[in-house]
């Protein structure tokens, strides 16, 4: 069962330059926190999950736990569902909210973190949107953070990602619900590999048929399953807060912000952990590698890793030896 514990946030004012009134946010927690506060990690999860990283239906069990990768006997673990999520936490139910940033979601985390007595996090951890977050952690509180462990993540979207949100966002602005399952299939898409989708579904037909149906349905087994896909995702998740979530990820953009890599690193003081993946097509290794090179230019202290993973985008949320060995090597 979800131990779901809940804060509310004084008044937050938004990168936008709006107010947004009181916010609710839907933390969890896992493990102890020692008597000095210095033993705590907050993980950052991606753009569809949830607080509810550990434990039955965890997304990031495989990590989070009692000896394990995160060890929760050392650690106390902290997850909180972002602003604008529909898991917990204020978030939009239409399009009267104002549009967030990833800046905005850190603000309320950290809100959160000194609401819990704490001054500095031992590492703040995520991926994707996740590891949006964890660099922004470093960068807007750099002496909140000693570690800064960033997977499969980007300093900015390249154009082709633009160009897949702003399809997803579009497909909802036109059939909302429907439009959802349209954009769950596109982004599905995106987190896998060619390999493993032609490893897994090849140009075979639905139910082992002969020949195609000279008809619009799902003939191939892949149309079939992205299908599947959208609709279980249109049934758990909120089309506007796909939306916005998509927005703020759309927004985030480092050089934009601080004008180039080494300036927006010029400040910080963590120490940075990038883990890329090899077969990821949608933030791929040279993305990690060009943050990595700033950091090295700067004389900070940085580490860098290639997960060997099959999966895509998404490897990171599958259970890896390699990851396990990974993280435990940084904590």
């Amino acid at each position: 069962m979800k131990a779901i514990q809940c804060f509310e946030s004084e008044p937050l004012g938004l990168a936008s330059g709006e107010l947004l009134g009181n916010i609710t946010v839907a933390y969890e927690t896992w493990g102890e926190l020692n008597t000095e506060k210095s033993n705590a990690i907050l993980l950052c999860h991606t753009l569809t999950a949830d607080s509810h990283a550990a434990g039955e239906d965890g997304w990031w069990d495989a990590y989070v736990g009692p000896k394990k990768a995160i060890d929760t006997t050392q650690y106390y673990v902290i997850c909180s569902n972002v602003l604008g999520s529909c898991n917990g936490s204020t978030g939009p139910t239409s399009d009267a909210f104002p549009v967030i940033t990833i800046e905005d979601m850190v603000a309320v985390q950290h809100a959160l973190i000194q609401e819990l007595g704490i001054q500095q996090l031992a590492a703040v951890i995520g991926g994707s949107m996740g590891g949006m977050q964890a660099l922004t952690w470093s960068l807007s509180y750099p002496d909140a953070v000693r570690q800064c462990i960033s997977i499969a993540c980007t300093s900015r979207l390249s154009t082709q990602a633009l160009a897949f949100n702003a399809i997803g966002r579009q497909a909802i602005l036109n059939h909302q619900r429907d439009g959802l399952i349209l954009a769950r299939m596109l982004g599905h898409t995106t987190y896998l590999s060619d390999h493993l989708l032609a490893d897994r579904f090849g140009r075979d037909l639905q139910d082992n048929k002969a020949d195609y149906s000279y008809a619009f349905m799902n003939d191939f087994k892949i149309e079939s399953y992205l299908h599947y896909q959208g609709t279980k995702f249109k049934n758990k998740f909120d089309p506007y807060s796909y939306q916005y979530l998509s927005k703020a990820i759309s927004y985030f953009d480092l050089e934009r912000q601080y004008g180039n890599l080494n300036a927006a690193f010029s400040h910080a003081s963590a120490q940075y952990f990038f883990i890329a993946i090899r077969s990821d097509w949608l933030y791929p290794p040279s993305e990690s590698k060009r943050m990595v090179q700033a950091l090295v230019e700067l004389g900070k202290p940085v580490r860098y890793a290639t997960l060997h993973s099959p999966y895509g985008h998404d490897g990171f949320l599958l259970p890896s030896e390699q990851l396990s060995h990974l993280l435990r090597s940084a904590l």
